[in-house]
């Protein structure tokens, strides 16, 4: 059977390994490089040559299917489990977020705050099922549940640098997930996994599967059409060219998806209509020096600067592996209108360097070896309240038509990279149960 896969993420990757042993799988991808969103710079520092994600990611202890795959792939080895700190940074004093002493010392926050955030952290642990939470507001349940100044002083900051002018209407379900994914933590702090040698190698592996069993993955090239005739996938245009196949896996964003199948999955219109994407601007820089030189790895961030989150990479990773200290600095933005979007690369760096240089008084751009600016208008759905109701299925309705990506069921109420590769499975898995394969 011919299956066209659009979108080398991981979800489409990972489908496309599925599938590969017993089909004919083509991926095509629009960017120059696979990934996605876990595509990766190649870097050279003294001549030792490394990979380094352009938007920042890690492993979570509960990501059964994404630690399964890498075992399957033979890259177990490359597993480590490290402590990694957090801070927050409010009104110009940075606090330790990492054991509950240091958390008592936040002092936005007075001790009965602490404790009703406390309770509110305890209550979110306990929850088994976020469904009946979709349809409530975050800002609305914490409010109900801790009250007015925990939410102005802790969580309206972070919702606000995550979702900008969307914050105030995201559903309870986000923050459950969210909080329920973070959690866990020793008396240290909390632990995160990455892989030594960064992601590239999972997406190289997962590549190499595909090609090995026949497959094919063509990069620099875009899916301008699906066809669709008689509620049945034909095939897709690529370059002005038809290529006919028997089945297609769409990973492409919903208005993308509307896009290419010039309006037909009837269906599904409201949802592809009323799934909200946001941007992201993520600057890599590499430096001379430590930025946190208290060993924090991610600082979130209450402050008058154009970022939401500085992430020290090599705060978390050895040093070793690198040669010299990353640095993550990101914003979300709403719309194509936003100046994280419409500026120049060179503008926008220089913001967030003058944003660095208020925060750490330190910090000197003489310090700064290079700068990288990582830029999509189409980064991740905004799980606005009643976000449910619009998650797409695994199927399309037209034969031969699956989907799979950060608007599926398994990257909801809080997406991950485990979310896209156990997408990518599921969407393979139907295709070949529906197609007898």
């Amino acid at each position: 059977m011919k299956i066209v896969i659009i979108g080398s993420g991981l979800a489409g990757l990972s489908a496309g390994y599925r599938l590969c042993k017993s089909n004919e799988v083509t991926v095509f991808e629009k960017d120059p490089d696979i990934g996605g969103m876990a595509a990766s710079y190649c870097l050279e520092q003294s001549g030792k040559k490394y990979f380094i994600e352009r938007y920042y990611h890690h492993i979570f202890r509960t990501d059964s299917e994404l630690l399964a795959l890498i075992r399957e792939l033979g890259l177990e080895k490359q597993m480590l489990w490290l402590e990694a700190k957090d801070a927050y940074f409010v009104d110009g004093k940075n606090y330790p977020m990492n054991t509950p002493l240091e958390i008592l010392h936040f002092s936005p926050l007075s001790i009965l705050d602490l404790a009703k955030l406390g309770l509110l952290v305890f209550r979110i642990r306990l929850i088994k099922d976020t469904v009946p939470y979709d349809q409530i507001k975050a800002k609305d349940w914490i409010l109900d549940t801790a009250g007015k100044s925990v939410y102005e002083n802790f969580f309206a900051p972070l919702m606000k640098s995550k979702f900008g002018d969307n914050a105030e209407n995201v559903s309870a379900a986000w923050l459950i997930g969210r909080v329920k994914i973070r959690s866990d933590r020793g008396k240290e702090g909390e632990k995160l996994g990455y892989m030594r040698g960064g992601f590239n190698s999972l997406l190289e592996a997962l590549e190499g599967e595909i090609t090995a069993n026949g497959g094919e993955i063509r990069t620099n090239k875009e899916v301008t059409e699906l066809v669709i005739k008689n509620n049945a996938v034909q095939g897709v245009v690529v370059d002005g060219e038809f290529i006919a196949c028997d089945a297609v896996i769409s990973t492409a964003e919903p208005a993308v998806l509307d896009a290419i199948t010039g309006g037909k999955l009837e269906l599904l219109h409201d949802s592809l209509k009323n799934i909200h994407y946001q941007g992201t601007a993520c600057a890599l820089i590499g430096l001379d020096r430590p930025l946190m030189e208290d060993g924090n790895y991610w600082m979130n961030i209450k402050a008058d600067v154009p970022f939401g989150a500085v992430i020290e990479h090599t705060n978390y990773m050895p040093f070793e592996d690198y040669g010299e200290h990353l640095v993550y600095v990101t914003a979300y933005f709403q719309d194509e209108k936003s100046a994280l979007w419409t500026q120049k690369e060179e503008n926008v760096l220089d913001s967030y360097l003058q944003g660095l240089e208020k925060m750490f008084p330190g910090f000197s751009r003489t310090k700064v070896r290079w700068t990288k600016l990582y830029r999509r208008i189409d980064t991740a759905p905004v799980y606005e309240q009643g976000y449910l109701k619009n998650v797409l299925p695994f199927t399309a309705g037209p034969s031969g038509l699956y989907l799979a990506g950060m608007f599926s069921s398994t990257n909801y109420p809080e997406r991950s990279l485990n979310g896209s590769v156990k997408a990518g499975f599921e969407s393979a898995e139907l295709l070949m149960k529906e197609k007898g394969n």
